[in-house]
């Protein structure tokens, strides 16, 4: 649909059907937007032309940046589940593989595996369930032999078993406590002590901290800002050296952190947060950067190659919908358009007649 409207300054008579129901000023106010390129010509001829701005084809992209934060990702706690004195602890920043100890009590290793689910039992002859499945996988992964991995914990585990104790210098008895292992994803980084050589502990009590292996960022988002965070979505990370690397969020989990300390020494409301851990293409690109601050940038949309205009240049049409005002030489008509995605003060916009490089006005 097309019209044409009188201004001062163009050369034009209403000969159209359209009529206008707003100015743009109303239907950024509708659509809840602002802003929007202000720029063009203006002509002196009586009184200020109007803004004006061209019609480009470009990509648009619905992003955000949050704070992040360079490091080793979120550290994690081990706590003993037996009771004795801590005579030994891996050194804070050295890494520590499947079956090497986190920590020794009464001079007898506590080992890491891998696996998502936490010792929670003693496991013995008899026993299924998939904790005895993610044991046998790690018993065959040490090199164990003699027995069936799956989740049945037979004769034949606890005989391995037995050779994995004798190995450790532990009691022969064919049972996993599990006070003995301790469960992570892969290897890990010990971040810190919570406890000192010569503490005694006692089930629940802190040991040590530790985080993975690989440089990444980690970000806080809030809540509302839940549509952001999708595993796997790529995502730019600004360094404090102003170099840019490409990432890829890994990890999203949702946190609950506890609330701060009031006069009272009351702790306030807990506050829930969305933990997203980026894992960047090139990990060397962080070296040298230690607990320090970067932008992360998040795209929530994206559409190539399309034409925009400034949100601003939008009307509302009184039969509905939205249109530009394209300025040609003295004259104008309003051409009604079809929007798509918002982003950066500019509009998707599809239309008959609507085409690249067009004159569109912006009111002011």
């Amino acid at each position: 649909m097309t019209g044409t409207i009188r201004r001062p300054w163009l050369r034009a008579a209403v000969t159209g059907g359209i009529v206008l129901l707003v100015a743009a000023v109303g239907v950024l106010a509708a659509v809840g937007f602002g802003g929007g390129d202000a720029g063009g010509d203006h002509a002196q001829a009586g009184t200020t032309a109007p803004a004006t701005a061209a019609v480009t084809r470009q990509t648009l992209a619905d992003s955000e940046t949050a704070d992040g934060q360079l490091g080793y990702g979120t550290p994690r706690t081990v706590t003993a589940k037996l009771s004795g004195t801590v005579t030994a602890l891996a050194a804070t920043g050295s890494t520590v593989r499947r079956g090497k100890a986190l920590y020794l009590v009464d001079n007898e290793e506590v080992v890491l595996l891998y696996g998502g689910l936490p010792a929670y039992r003693t496991l013995a002859p008899g026993m299924e369930g998939a904790d005895v499945a993610q044991f046998e996988r790690n018993l065959k992964a040490l090199g164990y032999t003699g027995f069936t991995v799956d989740d049945e914990y037979t004769g034949s585990t606890a005989d391995a078993v037995r050779d994995w104790q004798e190995d450790l210098g532990l009691a022969e008895t064919g049972r996993v406590e599990p006070g003995r292992v301790v469960y992570a994803d892969r290897e890990v980084r010990v971040e810190s002590h919570q406890a000192d050589v010569g503490d005694l502990t006692q089930p629940g009590q802190a040991v040590l901290t530790y985080t993975g292996t690989d440089r990444v960022v980690t970000v806080e988002l809030d809540v509302d800002d839940q549509r952001l965070a999708k595993r796997d979505a790529k995502v730019a990370v600004k360094l404090p050296d102003g170099r840019a690397v490409d990432g890829t969020i890994s990890t999203v989990e949702t946190v609950v952190q506890p609330g701060a300390a009031g006069a009272n020494g009351q702790s306030g409301d807990a506050e829930t947060k969305i933990e997203v851990t980026v894992a960047v293409t090139d990990p060397k690109a962080l070296t040298g950067f230690d607990q320090a601050s970067a932008d992360v940038r998040f795209t929530v949309s994206e559409r190539r190659d399309v034409l925009t205009v400034p949100v601003a240049a939008l009307l509302a049409l009184a039969e509905g919908g939205y249109g530009v005002q394209v300025a040609e030489g003295g004259a104008s008509r309003i051409l009604a358009v079809t929007t798509g995605l918002f982003a950066d003060g500019r509009v998707e916009v599809d239309g008959a007649g609507v085409t690249e490089g067009m004159t569109v006005v912006v009111p002011t």
